[in-house]
């Protein structure tokens, strides 16, 4: 039987190595890794590969579920993919195989769990912001634009498409801030 790793960090700062290895212990034969947020299972290019070309009785291997998704949905879509195909899924590090019926119920869980602490952290930081806000020490993330470049070019004739083409905004931005509505 085939195992397929699957290793993704969020970000470009982290280091697969840890995963790499313990996937190389599980007996993976071969190894895809990306470096992708997993939010979405959208620009996943190395996961989306291996759910096209896994076979029925290979299994795909990862060291926690919350390296294949964010979402109990993602997560349904992933497992119902390789169900589909006959394939498995392992985690190494949390008692989940979908080969077995307690395996199933286990995944099953971690999913529930996984999207409720994202949802709790999400919770945490808009009452953060909100009491940020209210303390008036919010000041939000900087403006992606330069309102005055805007009003200034328009002043001096040049068109929105232009405008949003030199700046890298989009035309409804540039029509915001010639209506004087904030972006």
């Amino acid at each position: 039987m085939t195992r397929i790793g699957y290793a993704r960090t969020s970000t470009t700062d982290q280091n697969l190595a840890a995963q790499i290895a313990a996937l190389k212990a599980a007996g993976c034969e071969v190894i895809r890794e990306e470096q992708k947020s997993g939010s979405t299972l959208e620009g996943r290019p190395q996961l989306n590969t291996i759910l096209g070309f896994i076979h029925a009785g290979e299994t795909l291997v990862v060291t926690r579920i919350d390296r294949l998704a964010r979402s109990l949905r993602d997560m349904q879509v992933i497992v119902d993919r390789l169900k589909t195909k006959g394939a498995h899924l392992f985690a190494t590090e949390q008692p989940v195989d979908t080969s077995t019926a307690a395996g199933k119920a286990f995944f099953d869980m971690l999913g529930v769990f996984a999207e409720f602490e994202t949802n709790l952290r999400r919770e945490r930081q808009a009452a953060g912001i909100a009491a940020a806000k209210k303390r008036g020490t919010y000041k939000g993330r900087p403006p992606k634009i330069d309102r005055a470049e805007i009003i200034r070019r328009l002043k001096q004739g040049h068109g929105p498409t232009q405008i949003a083409r030199d700046l890298g905004i989009s035309r409804g931005t540039v029509y915001q801030v010639r209506k004087g509505e904030p972006e």
